[in-house]
Formats: C-alpha cells, sequence, structure tokens
C-alpha cells in the first residue's frame, strides 16, 4: 500500500497537476496553430511561391527515395508555428504585465531589539581591538 499511497501523493501535487493541464492545453493549441498554418499561411505561401508544393520534391538513390521536399516543408511548418507561439506569448505576457501590478520593493525591515543590542555588543567589541 506504501506505493499507492506515495504514487497518489505524487499525482495531487500542484506541479504535476499544472503540468498536465498545460500539456492538455498545449495539445489543444497545437491543433489550432497546426489548422492555422495548414488551411490559412500555406496556401498564401503556395501562391506567393507559385504554387510550389514542397512536400512532392525527392531524389532517388539506389532503392531509396530521399523525399527532402517534406523535410522543407516541416522546417517551414516549424518556423511558421514557433513564430506563431512566440506572437501568443508575447502577447500573453503584455497582456499579463497590464493586469497584475508593479510589485514595489518591499522596505527593509526594522531591526528587532535583540539585532540592535547584537549589532552595539559588536560595535563595542571592535572598539576594544
Amino acid at each position: 500500500m506504501g506505493l499507492v499511497k506515495e504514487f497518489k501523493e505524487f499525482a495531487m501535487r500542484g506541479n504535476v497537476m499544472d503540468m498536465a493541464v498545460g500539456v492538455i492545453v498545449g495539445g489543444a493549441f497545437g491543433k489550432i496553430v497546426s489548422s492555422l498554418v495548414d488551411d490559412i499561411l500555406m496556401p498564401i505561401v503556395g501562391s506567393l511561391t507559385g504554387g510550389v508544393d514542397f512536400t512532392g520534391l525527392a531524389i532517388k538513390i539506389g532503392d531509396a527515395n530521399i523525399k527532402y521536399g517534406s523535410f522543407i516543408q516541416n522546417i517551414v511548418d516549424f518556423l511558421i508555428i514557433a513564430f506563431c507561439i512566440f506572437l501568443f506569448v508575447k502577447a500573453l505576457n503584455k497582456a499579463t504585465k497590464a493586469v497584475m501590478p508593479a510589485e514595489e520593493e518591499a522596505p527593509e525591515p526594522e531591526p528587532t531589539a535583540e539585532e540592535k543590542l547584537l549589532g552595539e555588543i559588536r560595535d563595542l567589541l571592535k572598539e576594544k581591538k
């Protein structure tokens, strides 16, 4: 029973639950960004490049079919997705700054009576030397 109890404590920790929510939301957001790339941006890129479809580009070497066009397409997809996520995080940070009040530096706390007394003793010992 100890292993089950330990696992339950581990799974119910705040960090693990936050991470699980992040993974689920990230997966859903990934689908949105993939749709943006595949259905909106790539047709525009394709029309700007004269309708070139990179995925069909390949070289045949012996029996191997090297699909370098698919690799190029994946690089383009990655760059677009990374840029979209960058813009999203940048907007989220800006919105968070606008909502959150600026943190003021806390003033240095007053020393306690004990700390003052210890400081005086220290100063007296320095004077004697």
